[in-house]
């Protein structure tokens, strides 16, 4: 049943929004092509015969747009690019025909929707991100001048990189390089490599913060009684996935890419590797935390600091969870599976124990 009369495709971009209407009760098609001012949008929606729906795709441009025509009274959806479904033989794509196809499509209830955070929600994700291209500018920096000691035949014999013992030997080996231009090279690099890193701790201070007082903190203290899931990891995870309960233990490994592929037919089976499909950051911290399990499981100091945050219950079904994972590591390595193949289908279930922390 359509609660609708007028819907209507908009397809967005920095500069121009091409919108496309489609009137349900006589059929008339109208088309124009806006500013991409709020007001402008919001002006010509008025005009049509209502009430009506919107819908625009995912993208840059970001949930602005969404929230404002919410906030106006005006229903709006935003669709996952990766799920429209587009005719296999159609070759000419422009923007008016994008937006008749968003305004068909919404007529005829085939959009899957994104979820549209707040603004505050927005933001979280945005620190969390910038955290997440901090890590990975200092990684391209550290291999850089790594490099380039290593095309001089400079190698640190002490063992762990990146240490303090290792920064005073990076400054020792700086000054008594030959040339005046490799030294130029190397400070160039060294610096980058501090620059970053004190990036890096800014946005570590401001997320542990946040952590600590927003609406993410309930959240983030009970993640972190799972072992591999700090403040860090915890946050990155709750900006990220939202509203939790949307999923289940059984659908949320999906959400984050985390199930094999597969194609089947009639009596054959065959799976592959991940989908990697939905948010990738996520899969990347699940990931990552599942690798803590593969150790005998015995509560740390650390470990059980946070445990001093977190309900009772909360700690017990942590523990339940943490010893279940470890569980699941011995019983892959017994099996000699592949190290990388164990963790993915460790991170599966990890992701089910944060969403059953996270919506006790």
């Amino acid at each position: 049943m359509f609660f609708e009369r007028t819907s209507v495709g908009l397809d967005v971009h920095a500069r121009s929004v091409v919108a496309c209407a489609i009137d349900g009760q006589t059929g008339e098609i109208t088309q124009a092509r806006l500013c991409p001012d709020t007001g402008s949008v919001l002006a010509w929606l008025r005009a049509l015969p209502g009430p009506c729906r919107v819908v625009y795709e995912a993208g840059p441009t970001g949930f602005g747009l969404a929230r404002a025509l919410t906030e106006a009274g005006i229903e709006c959806v935003v669709a996952a690019p990766s799920k429209l479904h587009r005719p296999a033989g159609d070759r000419v794509k422009t923007d008016a025909r994008d937006a008749m196809l968003l305004a068909r499509l919404l007529r005829l209830d085939e959009i899957t929707p994104v979820r549209v955070p707040t603004l505050e929600q927005e933001t979280a994700r945005d620190l969390v991100r910038a955290r997440e291209d901090a890590r990975g500018d200092l990684m391209r920096a550290r291999h850089r001048l790594s490099k380039l000691l290593l095309r001089h035949g400079i190698v640190y014999p002490g063992g762990h990189a990146w240490t303090g013992a290792h920064d005073a030997w990076l400054r020792r080996q700086g000054l008594g390089l030959a040339t005046a231009p490799l030294r130029l090279t190397f400070e160039a690099d060294y610096e980058a490599v501090l620059t970053v890193t004190a990036r890096r701790h800014r946005l570590d201070a401001a997320i542990a913060q946040m952590a600590g007082d927003s609406e993410f903190t309930p959240v983030v203290r009970r993640l972190t009684c799972l072992r591999g899931v700090d403040t860090l990891t915890g946050f990155g995870l709750a900006v990220e996935i939202g509203d939790w309960d949307r999923f289940t233990g059984a659908t949320i490994g999906s959400y984050l890419g985390l199930v094999p592929t597969e194609a089947s037919s009639g009596a054959s089976r065959v799976q592959g590797s991940i989908t990697k499909t939905g948010n990738g950051h996520a899969r990347r911290l699940l990931v990552e935390a599942a690798w803590h399990h593969r150790k005998a499981y015995r509560a740390g100091s650390e470990l059980r600091a946070r445990w001093q945050a977190a309900p009772a219950v909360v700690v017990a079904r942590a523990d339940v969870g943490n010893r279940r994972l470890h569980a699941r590591w011995r019983r892959f390595d017994a099996r000699a599976k592949r190290p990388v193949v164990a963790n993915v289908a460790v991170a599966r279930e990890l992701a089910g124990w944060c969403w059953a922390l996270a919506t006790m």
